[in-house]
C-alpha cells in the first residue's frame, strides 16, 4: 500500500495486511475509467488480466460458512480504520462480490487470444458465480441499513455530538483501545460503497444508511467529507452538503483535524472538486450518456467548472437563472439535464 522502493513501508499491520478492499478498489477504478471514457482497449486486454488475478484472490480469500450456507470474509479492516480485524465488513464483501461479477462480464467480451492467455477454467467461473450468488452481506431489516460489520450494532451507539469538544480529534486524545470499542467511524465505510454504486441503491436505502452512519462519523480522514457531501446533495440535504463541502475544501486551511503540520491533504482538495461536480451538479454517467442534475445552494451566487468527456470539453455554469452547458470543443453531444435531452453543438 505504501512503498518507496518496492518494499512495504507502512508501519501498521492492520492497514497493510487487512485493508484488502483495496483490491476491489482497483477493479472499480478500471470499471470507472471504462464507463467514463467509453474506451475498452484496456479492460479487454491488460485490464482483464488484472481483474482475473483480483478475482482469483477473492475466491481464495473468502470462506464458506456451512452453518449459514453463505460465503464470508473474516479478519479485515474496512475503509473505517477505527475498526480493525472485523468480520464481514459490508463494503469489503460487497466489493468482492461486485468484482467477481464484473470480471465474469468482461471475460464474456474478450477475444479468443486474450481468453487463452488468461486460462480461466469453467470450474473457476462456476466458483466465482457461486460466490456472487451466495455472498453474505450483513443488513438489518428493522433499521433498513447495511451493517458495517458483524457486531457493529452491539456497540454503544451514541452520536459524535456526545463527544466533548476537547476530546476531538479522538485519534489524538483517546487510546486505541477506546477508539476500537467506540462506535465512531473515521470515514465513510458503508457510505463509501453507496457512493461508488450510487445508482444501484434506492432513495430509501441511501437515506436510511446516511441518516444512520453520518451522525457516527468523526470525519478524521481527508477522504471523508467529500463523499458525505455528494451523498447529502443526492438526498437533497442542502445544508449538510454545503457543510461537508466547506469541510473538505478548507480541511487544511482551518486545520480541522489538527494535522495540517503533517502536510497538505491532496485527497481532500480533490474531494472539493468531486463535491461540486458529482454533488451540487449531480454529474453521473449512465448507459454511456452524461447526466447532470444541478442545484445552487442558497448561500452561493454561482459555480462553474469544465469536464472532458469522451473527447468533448464541456463548461457547466449554474447560477440563479439556471444551468448553462457549453460545448467548448469536440463533436456534438446529447446530454441529460434534469431528465431532459439537451443537444450540445
Amino acid at each position: 500500500m505504501v512503498t518507496f522502493d518496492g518494499i512495504e513501508c507502512h508501519n501498521e499491520w492492520e492497514i497493510t495486511f487487512e485493508e484488502i478492499h483495496r483490491n476491489g478498489d482497483i477493479a472499480f477504478a478500471i470499471y470507472n475509467y471504462t464507463r467514463y471514457t467509453g474506451d475498452t482497449s484496456y479492460v479487454l486486454n491488460e485490464g482483464s488480466k488484472v481483474l482475473t488475478e483480483i478475482s482469483r484472490f477473492w475466491a481464495d480469500r473468502v470462506h464458506f460458512s456451512e452453518r449459514n450456507q453463505q460465503y464470508m470474509i473474516h479478519g479485515v479492516t474496512g475503509p473505517d480504520e477505527y475498526e480493525n480485524n472485523v468480520d464481514n465488513n459490508w463494503y469489503t464483501n460487497y466489493l468482492a462480490q461486485w468484482t467477481l461479477k464484473y470480471t465474469l462480464e468482461i471475460l464474456d467480451q474478450v477475444s479468443d487470444d486474450v481468453a487463452a492467455k488468461l486460462a480461466v477454467t469453467d470450474g473457476e467461473k462456476k466458483q466465482w458465480q457461486d460466490i456472487v450468488d451466495r455472498m453474505y452481506l450483513p443488513a438489518d431489516k428493522d433499521l433498513g441499513i447495511f451493517v458495517q460489520h458483524d457486531g457493529f450494532l452491539d456497540k454503544d451507539l451514541k452520536p459524535v455530538s456526545a463527544i466533548p469538544a476537547d476530546q476531538r480529534p479522538i485519534n489524538q486524545n483517546w487510546s486505541w483501545d477506546k477508539i476500537l470499542r467506540s462506535p465512531y467511524i473515521k470515514q465513510g465505510d458503508v457510505l463509501q460503497g453507496v457512493w461508488d454504486f450510487i445508482d444501484d441503491f434506492t432513495p430509501a436505502q441511501k437515506k436510511a444508511n446516511f441518516d444512520f452512519y453520518e451522525p457516527l462519523t468523526v470525519h478524521e480522514s481527508s477522504l471523508s467529507a467529500a463523499i458525505h457531501s455528494i451523498l447529502a446533495a443526492d438526498l437533497h440535504y442542502e445544508d449538510k452538503a454545503v457543510e461537508m463541502y466547506e469541510r473538505t475544501a478548507r480541511l487544511d486551511l482551518d486545520n480541522y483535524n489538527n494535522d495540517t503540520s503533517d502536510g497538505l491533504h491532496i485527497t481532500s482538495m480533490t474531494g472539493s472538486w468531486l463535491a461540486i461536480v458529482q454533488g451540487f451538479a449531480g454529474m453521473r454517467v449512465r448507459n454511456d450518456q452524461l447526466h447532470f442534475a444541478p442545484f445552487l445552494p442558497k448561500k452561493w451566487n454561482s459555480y462553474q467548472f469544465r469536464v472532458l468527456f469522451r473527447g468533448r470539453s464541456i463548461q457547466v455554469r449554474v447560477d440563479s437563472t439556471g444551468t448553462k452547458l457549453t460545448l467548448l470543443s469536440g463533436e456534438p453531444l446529447t446530454v441529460d439535464l434534469d431528465g431532459q435531452a439537451v443537444e450540445l453543438a
